[in-house]
């Protein structure tokens, strides 16, 4: 085989390890930052350290609604522990429709507007809700959930980052 069908073949394996790295580095989370229905700032960058669960919901989504009780539990079972949640609506929601359900169900975790849909795109372009991040202590994006979250899968990866 001639030299420069060798070369060609170590510059394809180079630039599709260059590709595989950067996708890896594009999973750390983005630096985002919140702002609560209560005017309250929350930095992704000063979380580090802790786990974080960011949800994205939309207040005309069944399934964003029944998985609240679910996200009301992990949060009241592993906040005191350090986890982090937040909950983000999407830009299209209107905020009248989110403040009376985050008042209705009574929502012990932050809830942040997406207005300019800034942080769906943030996180890859966020269409689909119910879509969930678990973010580990050291800001990586460790799972991501189209849909709703499995709540014990959810559980384990919480455990195991409040135990790291």
């Amino acid at each position: 085989m001639p030299i420069k069908y060798k070369i060609s073949g170590l510059l394809a394996l180079m630039l599709t390890l260059l590709w595989l790295i950067s996708s890896l580095i594009s999973m750390n989370t983005p630096d985002d930052i919140f702002t609560t229905l209560t005017g309250r700032k929350i930095a992704l960058k000063d979380l580090r350290g802790k786990p974080v669960v960011v949800t994205f919901w939309a207040t005309d989504c069944p399934s964003c609604i029944k998985e609240i009780p679910d996200l009301i539990a992990i949060y009241q079972q592993y906040h005191k522990q350090g986890l982090e949640l937040i909950a983000v609506n999407m830009y299209y929601d209107p905020p009248s429709h989110v403040v009376e359900m985050t008042t209705a169900q009574q929502l012990p975790y932050p809830v942040a507007l997406d207005i300019t849909g800034k942080h769906a795109q943030s996180f890859g372009n966020v269409y689909l809700t119910p879509s969930t991040f678990v973010i580990s202590p050291d800001g990586v994006v460790s799972r991501h959930y189209t849909g709703a979250f499995d709540l014990t899968e959810l559980s384990i990866l919480i455990k195991n980052f409040l135990k790291g």
